[in-house]
């Protein structure tokens, strides 16, 4: 008879656990909060394109700060004796040639932004960052990064469903394009389960990115003795602004230090609760834009407070206000 219990009791833990595995990944969600995200990366990584169009000729011309062969030697593996992943890039013969892969680049980057046949534009807009991120080896930094991982997942999904080109042209066209082929290039923005995935990937992959984060620091005696903040604030190599005068403070910056790693060390475990989320979110914005406006990162800092929007419950876009 307890045996029976005990076995029933076991069998209900496993379905809840279950069940509430099945609810993390695969409840239908709605798009609106990746459709906001497609088009802030889409922005982004429109702007990153611009800044290399200012000068794309030392940035991978023939004649570029980080030259062809230096580059080719970067991406050699010496010991097993192979080649790793490369870019075409390297490769483009002309001046002409590479501005008018730069400007195909941009039109496809600012499709996939607006939400112009995102199915196609944002694979395709991700495989040419890919490009660019294996041509531009030393002179990369968090922002390129950070854009390319939210593309790789927002291009799973119908992220174009609302708030884009494609869901006007399947408004004014829904009758005359019928099909499965035209419901996969012009989504609905019903709650779909990929939309769920999608989003669970980043969220788990940003998790991981803030926990190693704060593991490295934890590894440095400067985020322990509280002095770590300084040592940003007084480098002048990223100086935006002079906030030296934060010297004369010094239990401040001590506090500065360890709330900067008491929060990335527990974002993975606090920013799932719906109590503790608000705060760890605000925690993000203030120290994301401190970076931004004071260690003159402005990019990476808005890139990393917008890929927190990511926890921000969405709204289905079909529902009324």
């Amino acid at each position: 008879m307890r045996s029976t219990q005990w076995l029933r009791e076991v069998s209900d833990w496993i379905q809840v656990i279950s069940d509430g595995w099945n609810r993390f990944w695969f409840n239908p969600r709605p798009i609106s909060t990746l459709a906001f995200l497609r088009f802030v990366f889409g922005g982004l990584l429109l702007y990153s394109h611009l800044v290399l169009a200012c000068d794309l000729d030392a940035f991978i011309g023939e004649k570029a700060w980080i030259h062809q062969e230096l580059m080719v030697s970067l991406h050699v593996d010496i010991e097993a004796n192979q080649w790793v992943p490369s870019s075409y890039l390297w490769n483009l013969p002309s001046s002409r040639i590479i501005w008018t892969h730069h400007l195909l680049t941009i039109a496809v980057t600012l499709s996939w932004c607006v939400g112009f046949l995102a199915r196609v534009t944002g694979p395709l807009s991700w495989l040419l960052q890919l490009m660019y991120l294996h041509r531009l080896t030393g002179t990369l930094f968090g922002f390129d990064q950070i854009i390319t991982y939210a593309l790789m997942y927002l291009m799973l999904t119908p992220a174009s469903a609302c708030w884009s080109v494609d869901s006007v042209l399947r408004k004014k066209y829904s009758s005359r394009l019928k099909g499965r082929f035209w419901d996969w290039l012009l989504p609905t923005p019903m709650p779909r389960v990929s939309t769920t995935v999608a989003t669970r990937l980043l969220q788990i992959h940003i998790c991981v990115i803030y926990l190693f984060g704060g593991l490295s620091k934890a590894r440095g005696v400067t985020w322990w003795d509280g002095t770590a903040a300084w040592y940003s604030i007084a480098n002048l190599e990223y100086q935006s602004i002079d906030m030296t005068w934060m010297a004369s403070y010094p239990v401040i910056i001590s506090a500065m230090t360890g709330l900067t790693l008491f929060w990335e060390l527990t974002y993975a475990a606090l920013i799932w609760p719906r109590m503790t989320r608000p705060i760890v979110l605000l925690m993000a914005v203030v120290i994301h834009a401190g970076i931004a406006l004071f260690l003159g990162m402005a990019t990476f800092g808005i890139a990393m407070i917008f890929a927190n929007v990511i926890f921000i419950e969405p709204r289905d876009p079909q529902e009324p206000n």
